[in-house]
């Protein structure tokens, strides 16, 4: 019975578990990967007429006309040649925040006054350098008005007010890159105190259109269209975003090159020279600002709606089971082989075509790797004898727990292979200042060898000694669990008294070691409690004790947030919540690791030797009030006099904090702020 079970394709069904985990996580790889499958979908579609031609201010231009910036009076003699040339509207994207250095922007603004012309402007959390009151056509509201909008600056920067009010449009030019930095969807309104202010996209479609306003229709979820009243509705995700066609080529020209005529096209001023700006990086390779602008507008006017439909995650992840789940039952046919090749050539096939002819933007490449890695687990399934099991275990364990865990293990064998869910506390260590060590040892292996496994002896004992299970050796790291597999019902008090014993213990290994003039050594670690899957895990061939679970990958960000926070420990909530009468504990933040969607509270523990730190733990309290409060110099000026309270133990923490109070009174913190903390590194 065991043998068959062993030897079922359905234990494929972890895969498939584990697969759409990551999915649903949705974690950068997986999501860069799709954004990258999306330009590739987006940069297929053969190119059309561009209804944009942009004119470049580049080398020769300079060459022409001397140091840049020109002055603007030469700026109103391009654009006045520009239509001369049958421009039919005017983009351009240089910004003029400050008044003209040749005194010449009146020259300009009597042009801007006859004929029209689109300005940037840009939105910016910074204090702006003049009360000039930024460019804003009309603007109508579909829905309910009173929602947040979720793109959010403190002010929008204008050109000068010469400039501003004579201009026939503005709009801003701000990019929001993707996590790889790529700029793949462009904004179509921001708001600032209140109001909304279109992008330069839009608000050129709404000059070129004649129209004195533009329309914006948003709901509980956020916005969901744009439109020009002369123009279709523009269909955007929550954040007003547009997905940029890239199939449209302009034509381009150096504005000392111009042809004869532009023939009534948009015509967008941009800069070329080197040094002048920076390139965008975008689906195409690195492009100018105003290249990038003329792609949105060509998107725009065109009318293309490239769209990623909100039932998409949902759609392929259903996909993803179903295929999966199919893949199983093929292993059981000899011929199986076949209609999984025709699904993995099939399905980029069938999102391309959906693009192509609906321009729906589908992932194939998490499909087709997802149910490919099951198919691929469902055909190296193989059985491992219980006598192998009994030989491994007591091999693989005999080193890692105390002797009666292996000889429980030994008696009972399914205690490892079954697998169960329990409620147990996980503690994750690491060796702090190797550099130094392994810069004292060179290339003397051995001496290395023998100072690591001094320190691995020393904090694993404090482990044994109190039926803990070391599930791993990683290096100069280590794991290990408290209440599996003997049961213990204070496993969580275990294992902070454990935790605070190996410091103990790495304290006097220390001692040793500067005796005989040796590196000191030193560790830091943390621990979290909770239900974790607990049984063997691995290949076929080659496996061990382990466990996974949130609460797992938790204790690990924990201990890897150590050094950051200048502290020994780190403890999780629910440790803590168990433990609060048992240790003196302080709060450390109010954190949410990166890889998690929701906050907590994290504790260090203190080793107080007998010492009240009862005042010192008030103050340290008021100060997290303080923050929580947002009253920050207050919070700093706290932890500046807090340096050597505790034994100095949180010396390095208070430092650090102080850091974080300058930090976040930069920040633009809603009023719903709790305090939390977002990390963006493990």
């Amino acid at each position: 019975m065991i043998k068959k079970i062993l030897l079922s394709p359905w234990t494929a069904l972890l895969t498939v578990m584990l697969v759409a985990g990551i999915r649903i996580a949705d974690p950068s790889f997986v999501e860069s990967m799709r954004l990258r499958y999306f330009d590739t979908l987006i940069t297929s579609k053969p190119i059309q007429d561009s209804s944009v031609t942009t004119v470049n201010i580049d080398d020769a231009a300079l060459e022409k006309y001397g140091q840049f910036p020109f002055s603007r009076d030469i700026y109103a003699q391009i654009i006045e040649d520009l239509y001369a040339r049958g421009a039919g509207l005017v983009v351009f994207n240089i910004f003029m925040p400050d008044a003209d250095r040749f005194k010449r922007d009146a020259d300009l603004a009597n042009v801007i006054s006859i004929s029209p012309v689109v300005l940037p402007q840009t939105a910016t959390n910074e204090p702006v350098k003049s009360d000039t009151i930024a460019f804003r056509p009309g603007v109508s509201v579909i829905g309910n008005e009173d929602q947040p909008f979720t793109v959010n600056y403190e002010n929008i920067q204008a050109n000068t007010k010469q400039l501003n009010d004579v201009t026939a449009g503005a709009g801003i030019v701000n990019t929001f890159p993707e996590l790889d930095g790529v700029v793949r969807r462009m904004p179509m309104v921001v708001s600032s105190k209140g109001k909304l202010y279109p992008s330069l996209g839009l608000d050129t479609l709404r000059v070129a259109s004649g129209d004195p306003s533009f329309q914006v229709k948003i709901s509980e979820l956020g916005v969901e269209a744009v439109r020009i009243p002369q123009f279709g509705k523009i269909a955007t995700d929550p954040f007003s975003r547009i997905w940029i066609d890239w199939s449209h080529k302009p034509a381009s020209y150096s504005i000392t090159s111009l042809p004869d005529s532009f023939e009534g096209r948009i015509v967008i001023v941009g800069l070329t020279a080197r040094g002048l700006n920076n390139p965008v990086a975008t689906a195409t390779g690195e492009r100018f600002p105003h290249e990038l602008q003329s792609a949105v507008l060509d998107t725009l006017v065109s009318g293309t709606n490239i769209i990623r439909p909100d039932y998409a995650d949902g759609a392929e992840l259903l996909a993803f089971i179903v295929l999966a789940i199919g893949s199983i039952f093929l292993t059981r046919w000899r011929y199986g082989f076949i209609p999984i090749i025709m699904f993995i050539g099939g399905i980029p096939y069938a999102a391309s075509y959906v693009f192509t002819n609906y321009s729906i933007l589908l992932d194939a490449t998490f499909v087709v790797a997802g149910f490919g890695l099951v198919y691929a687990h469902a055909y190296t399934v193989k059985f491992v004898s219980e006598l192998t099991q009994k030989l491994a275990i007591k091999k693989q364990f005999a080193g890692y727990c105390s002797k009666e865990v292996v000889e429980m293990l030994q008696k009972d064998p399914e205690l490892i292979k079954r697998g169960v869910r329990k409620d147990v506390s996980v503690l994750f260590s690491d060796l702090r200042g190797f550099t130094p060590i392994g810069e004292h040892y060179g290339d003397d292996v051995a001496g290395l060898g023998k100072y690591m496994n001094g320190y691995m002896d020393s904090i694993s004992r404090p482990i044994i000694d109190n039926n803990g299970m070391v599930i791993k050796y990683v290096g100069d790291a280590s794991m290990h669990i408290h209440g599996a597999p003997i049961d213990d019902d204070y496993h969580a008090r275990t294992i902070v008294k454990v935790g605070l014993q190996m410091l103990d213990a790495v304290d006097e290994y220390t001692k040793i070691m500067e005796a005989q003039g040796l590196p000191p050594a030193a560790m830091g670690w943390g621990c979290n409690s909770g239900i974790g899957f607990i049984g063997e895990m691995g290949s076929t061939d080659r496996h061990s004790y382990d466990i996974l679970g949130d609460m797992v990958s938790t204790a690990a960000r924990l201990e890897a947030r150590c050094k950051a926070y200048g502290v020994l420990c780190i403890i999780g909530a629910e440790t803590y919540n168990r433990t609060k009468d048992d240790f003196f504990y302080l709060m450390l933040d109010n954190l949410q690791p990166k890889g998690k969607t929701v906050a907590d509270l994290i504790y260090t523990a203190l080793r107080t030797k007998g010492a009240d730190y009862s005042e010192d733990k008030d103050q340290h309290e008021m100060m997290h009030i303080l923050y929580k409060l947002k009253q920050f110099d207050d919070a700093a000026a706290i932890c500046k006099t807090m340096k050597g309270s505790f034994g100095g133990q949180m010396d390095k923490y208070y430092k650090m904090w102080i850091e974080r109070c300058e930090f976040m009174k930069q920040q633009d913190l809603g009023d719903n702020w709790n305090g939390e903390w977002i990390a963006t590194e493990k």
